[in-house]
């Protein structure tokens, strides 16, 4: 992993840290400061086990398939509406060996239903039965009820993607697992989710709270904001002051923790937090972008309550500090966060965004920069 020495004004190193605690909170400071188990052994929880994906078709869904298979998985069935078959080369994963990613497209089966028709999700499941399911992009209670049902019925253990972004906010940082949630919030659908699964007479579930994923092929463009304005020479617009720390977690590290939770005994009923284990400034990841991409950064703050963009979306991040401890899956799980920040950008940036911009696809629409440029350029003449 490499060192992230050059941004350490930038970043704040969660695992074990008190950072943010008060007197009122030591309890909660001492649970962050407990040891991290360095595990010298792997066991790979499911090998041999027969997996089913649903959300295997995209970004995190799509580096999922991958781990597990990785991990030795007996066997690994899909399910989609049929619009991705196992063989289909947008679900390699960037940068992935064309004859390696044949080779497993042939061990992975395929189930066609919507999965917000549970009659036909009852029918194409039909009698198979699974180990663990995965559930990769069940966004309201709706889309997963049906699901979880099935998999209560067959005794198999449900690993349902949820989001960090359920939790409130809240002046001690970092979150940590138990931590109060909002439940305004627009993730409430999966709040409504984690909670019917916590119900669920004999259910064997575990939920995982990612902050904000990043890597090569992300559909939410969070490195791209960045990497497409250091790469054109453009200011990069950050709102406040640029010292409010965000989370971000790679997603081939989310796949990896998702697959090592596997069948695990312990991980049942359990919530886990995961990312990086440093957060990072606002200004800290315009700074490391430009490094990767070999370029200045001119960083142009703003208030953003200047401002009104419409529809329009500014920046890829909540202006506000938001970030995890991601210390319980580290210490419970067979899991370690191999991807730092800058090796994780890199990645995004040589295997996403200079692929995009060789095949013309990148967007460049910096109307937002310019509407806070001009009101910063007319206030600074006044």
């Amino acid at each position: 992993m490499p060192s992230h020495a050059a941004f350490s004004s930038s970043t704040a190193t969660l695992t074990g840290s008190k950072w943010g605690c008060y007197n009122t909170a030591q309890r909660r400071c001492a649970r962050r400061a407990a040891p991290r188990v360095v595990r010298t052994t792997t066991t790979m929880s499911v090998a041999g086990k027969k997996v089913l994906v649903i959300g295997g078709t995209r970004f995190a869904g799509l580096y999922l398939v991958h781990a597990l298979h990785g991990a030795g998985a007996a066997e690994v069935t899909l399910l989609n509406r049929g619009s991705r078959q196992p063989d289909d080369p947008a679900l390699a994963v960037p940068g992935e060996d064309a004859a390696v990613f044949r080779a497993r497209a042939a061990k992975t089966r395929l189930l066609v239903a919507d999965r917000s028709d549970e009659a036909a999700l009852l029918g194409a499941l039909g009698g198979s039965t699974f180990d663990v399911v995965y559930d990769n992009n069940g966004r309201e209670l709706a889309d997963s009820r049906a699901l979880i049902d099935a998999t209560a019925a067959m005794g198999a253990h449900y690993v349902y993607m949820s989001s960090a972004g359920v939790y409130a906010k809240s002046d001690v940082m970092p979150h940590i697992e138990g931590d109060a949630v909002d439940l305004k919030c627009r993730h409430k659908g999966k709040l409504d989710t984690e909670q019917y699964m916590a119900g669920k007479s004999g259910l064997k579930w575990t939920a995982f709270r990612p902050t904000y994923i990043y890597g090569a092929g992300n559909y939410n463009p969070l490195e791209q904001y960045f990497f497409e304005r250091v790469d054109s020479g453009r200011p990069v617009c950050v709102p406040g002051h640029g010292m409010h720390l965000t989370g971000l977690g790679h997603v081939r590290d989310l796949a990896a923790a998702m697959s090592a939770a596997g069948d695990e005994d312990k991980c049942f009923g359990q919530v886990y937090n995961v990312q990086d284990e440093v957060a990072v400034s606002f200004d800290g990841v315009a700074k490391l972008c430009a490094k990767i991409a070999g370029r200045d950064v001119d960083i142009v703050h703003y208030d953003p309550k200047d401002f009104d963009f419409g529809k329009k979306k500014a920046f890829p991040f909540r202006p506000q500090h938001f970030f995890t401890s991601p210390a319980k899956a580290l210490r419970e799980l067979d899991w370690e966060v191999r991807y730092g920040l800058e090796e994780g950008l890199r990645d995004a940036y040589e295997n996403d965004f200079l692929v995009k911009k060789r095949e013309g696809k990148l967007k460049n629409d910096f109307t937002v920069d310019e509407i806070v440029l001009d009101k910063v350029k007319n206030a600074a003449a006044v």
